[in-house]
């Protein structure tokens, strides 16, 4: 007999809504058991006729199990009444009734059978992980469902979902809830902030377990954790505790083979403790866990398009996300969720995880989209818009992949697509056709699907080993993933056999697999798949057809320091082969965290190239380009002649003497800078500007050319042309070039409006000082001004200079525009005690 699961209560509402409103939202918490029992209601009240109906789940794991627990549930063979269906690997038949998928796969069926013929119904569950294929088929089911298909049943499902959003998407829909039969969670928080505890997260995982069990705890236990490592560390630490007497200790994570998976979710007699990432937490239902501890930790995939670099650091989880993890503690009885980070900390999370469509690499589901006949991507359906610049860089990528061209897919990219890779090696796999390597770029293909193939780190007795069996020499890190693969294939992917050499040996076995499919499709799209021999360039030509964006060049032969295309910069990885070649492209770029908090670039899967093949292949991105440059220690120009492939310096010519209007430019800017200074240019200099500018700016009528600053930099560019460094320049004359920037005539009107001195009318010819913003002024003792009743001026009379009038000491007196009202007013004040204090001194 069934479990009484609180979706019952509302079957007969699902059935109703469903075949009335074709569209529906269930929102029902986590253990109601909307992802199990939805599709088996469908089934039973007869909805599905002669279809199928199809429930797309986020995660591989997720969608094999539970396909097998529903399969167990109705008594049947897995595979046939119910499969499951996910990125190579097809596990159903023409009996399927039930399908389980993962979300790309269904979008692909589209493009080839946009009625999707045989379905019936299609439910999204967990849709508030929004991952970016359900966002995408969602959107193409809803086309599809207004085009093709009014009979096609939809329901978005999940535990946690804001339904007001969706329902305005999706409308007209009908939204159901189910309230569930949650046992209460209690949630215990760390009495400090997260980084205040210095302690590894699994110490801190180990120390939360051993609380748990000594104060009398009951149940199994759900560890989260962001990734293998930590939950390798994890499930070490709390073996290592007393408390761990008695339990069983199990892994549970996507990369595990599935019997490790199967194993994790089973039941048993013993306790157990169940460390796992994400994947647990929703979908999968562990049953008996009274405790969880959450890390409050993920590793989330990102994609930086403006660097183009896929990004996979350890990130905080949501809010949203620690719900549904704590919820796990209560499916079948009262539980405890152990939060190792503060409830402070808890406030100031994020209330739900970034959509997939915000931060990962668009051009795969780009391709797709152009193949299903979405031409305009602006006008698409979306749930919510991608960010522009990485719908413009997967545009820009699949261009260059030759996989579209003016917004439409071309023969290439729908050969691309027959592939279920990214476009990359789709594109790599088409060329292979050119170059004979069929064969050996499959294998390429599937060592790159799963996790590495060589482990790191295995000591030097395994690092002997390799250079003696698989050669420590090649031309490319592929090279020697697949002698490796051989090696584990000729001995039969024996555990003890793959460690010699730190062989993973069940990625190995997995490779298998993917490789007989990948030379399956390539043998049905007519290529030749035979093995064929041929020379190592030929393969490494391809890799560099699906990976040109990726071009690198070693920046020193003392470091692993490299440049990309792009202006990025990344580090060789040190377990690389091509750490000589100067040349190379990286089929993988990641940003890491490592286990010390920093983050790093890392370039592998490194091939060689060759400057001749860029030539040949790309020859409208191959340029030349003189790179000039000012030496600051030498204070010298120096130039280069570049041979760029787009953006990167491939090789570089010394070019002596350099061009002499770009020595010019830079020679000036580090003058105008006030790096480099020129001792004739002096005070003579600048008050002969002065001069002018006062006359450009009151005297417009005279049409005197002004000096701005962009005339500045070019005088001073004349001055240095012919100059290649600093002590070509250091003595030269200045004020003659900067008198030239006027005609003879002009230079005399500046001499008569603007003069450098005066004459006064007691025959006194005092210097006129300039400043800029400021009026001109003299400076004369008063004795030399007897006789000067007014106030000069300049600038065609428009100007009053100012009088600094001094003692016969040189002290100042008065400074003054008006002589008149000085000599009336002030004067006979001062003039007595003047006298008695310069007694020597005439007065008048």
């Amino acid at each position: 007999m069934a479990e009484p699961l609180p979706i019952y209560e509302i079957e007969r509402d699902i059935i109703a809504r469903l075949q009335r409103d074709k569209r529906l939202i269930l929102s029902a918490p986590t253990g109601s058991g909307k992802s199990t029992q939805v599709p088996q209601i469908l089934l039973k009240h007869g909805l599905l006729g002669s279809g199928q109906v199809v429930v797309l789940q986020p995660r591989r794991l997720a969608a094999r199990l539970l396909a097998a627990r529903v399969a167990q549930e109705l008594g049947v063979k897995l595979g046939e009444e119910v499969g499951y269906q996910i990125r190579f690997e097809n596990c159903t038949s023409a009996k399927t009734k039930i399908r389980f998928v993962t979300e790309g796969v269904l979008l692909r069926q589209m493009i080839n059978d946009p009625k999707l013929s045989g379905v019936s119904a299609i439910l999204f569950d967990e849709f508030h992980e929004r991952h970016l294929y359900g966002d995408i088929t969602l959107a193409r089911t809803l086309d599809q469902q207004e085009k093709f298909r009014p009979d096609l049943m939809l329901a978005v499902m999940s535990a946690t979902l804001n339904a007001g959003e969706l329902k305005k998407y999706l409308s007209p829909c009908a939204v159901l809830a189910s309230v569930g039969r949650m046992f209460p969670v209690e949630h215990e928080y760390a009495e400090l902030p997260a980084y205040s505890d210095k302690r590894p997260v699994w110490e801190q995982a180990a120390d939360a377990f051993s609380r748990y069990v000594h104060c009398g705890g009951e149940g199994d236990v759900l560890v989260f954790m962001p990734g293998g490592f930590e939950i390798s560390q994890t499930i070490e630490a709390i073996r290592h505790t007393s408390e761990a007497k008695g339990f069983i200790l199990l892994a549970l994570h996507g990369e595990l083979p599935p019997r490790d998976q199967d194993a994790a979710v089973a039941r048993y007699d013993k306790r157990k403790v169940v460390v796992a990432t994400n994947v647990a937490e929703t979908s999968l239902t562990i049953d008996g866990v009274r405790l969880v501890i959450d890390s409050g930790l993920a590793r989330v995939a990102r994609y930086d398009a403006n660097r183009g670099i896929n990004t996979l650091l350890i990130d905080k989880i949501s809010q949203s996300s620690a719900d549904q993890r704590a919820g796990r503690a209560g499916r079948t009885a009262p539980g405890l969720c152990m939060r190792l980070w503060s409830r402070e900390e808890h406030a100031h999370r994020a209330a739900q995880e970034l959509p997939e469509i915000k931060r990962l690499d668009l051009s795969e589901v780009v391709l797709t989209l152009k193949a299903s006949g979405v031409e305009e991507l602006r006008k698409f359906r979306w749930l919510e818009k991608p960010d522009e610049i990485s719908l413009a860089h997967a545009e820009e990528l699949l261009t260059d992949l030759g996989a579209i061209h003016e917004n439409k897919i071309t023969a290439v990219g729908r050969k691309m697509l027959a592939f279920p890779l990214h476009p990359r090696y789709a594109r790599m796999l088409l060329a292979a056709q050119e170059y004979g390597c069929v064969h050996q770029a499959c294998l390429v293909a599937a060592l790159t699907q799963g996790r590495d193939l060589l482990l790191r780190n295995c000591g030097k007795e395994v690092d002997s080993a390799r250079e003696d069996l698989l050669g420590e020499k090649a031309s490319s890190d592929f090279w020697i993933l697949m002698r490796a693969w051989s090696f584990a294939f000729n001995n039969q992917f024996r555990v003890d056999a793959c460690r010699k050499l730190g062989i993973h040996a069940v990625t190995a076995k997995q490779v298998g697999p993917l490789f007989d499919q990948f030379l399956r499709i390539a043998k049905d799209e007519g290529l030749d798949m035979r093995p064929n021999e041929v020379k190592d360039e030929n393969l490494q030509k391809c890799i560099l057809i699906g990976f040109s964006d990726r071009v690198a060049r070693r920046m020193d032969q003392g470091t692993l320091r490299c440049e990309l295309v792009h202006g990025r910069r990344g580090v060789l990885a040190r377990e690389s082969v091509v750490q000589h070649s100067p040349l190379f492209v990286a089929a993988e770029i990641r940003e890491i965290e490592g286990r010390d908090r920093e983050v790093n670039t890392i370039l592998s899967l490194g091939t060689a190239v060759e400057v001749e093949w860029l030539r040949a292949l790309f020859p409208d991105d191959i340029k030349s380009d003189v790179h000039v440059q000012f030496d600051a220690q030498q204070k010298r120009v120096l130039a280069a002649e570049l041979l760029k492939f787009r953006d990167l310096a491939l090789s570089a010519k010394r070019i002596d003497p350099p061009p002499a209007d770009a020595a010019a430019r830079l020679l000036a800017d580090e003058i105008l800078a006030g790096r480099l200074l020129l001792p004739n240019w002096d005070h003579h200099v600048e008050q002969w500007l002065a001069r002018l500018n006062l006359l450009c700016q009151e005297c417009a009528d005279l049409q005197l050319p002004a000096i701005r600053d962009d005339d500045r930099k070019s005088i001073i560019e004349q001055l240095c042309h012919g100059a290649v460094n600093y002590k070509d320049i250091k003595e030269r004359e200045v004020k003659p070039i900067v008198m030239s920037w006027l005609s003879q005539a002009q230079r005399e009107l500046l001499d008569k409006h603007a003069p450098e001195r005066l004459t006064l009318p007691n025959g006194r010819t005092p210097k006129v000082n300039y400043e800029n913003g400021k009026s001109p002024f003299i400076s004369l003792r008063i004795q030399e001004l007897y006789d000067v009743n007014q106030t000069p001026k300049v600038a065609m009379a428009r100007v009053p200079v100012t009088v600094h009038i001094l003692t016969p000491g040189m002290k100042p007196i008065q400074v003054t525009q008006d002589l008149a009202s000085f000599w009336r007013e002030h004067y006979p004040k001062i003039k007595s005690e003047l006298a008695r204090k310069y007694p020597k001194h005439f007065w008048r």
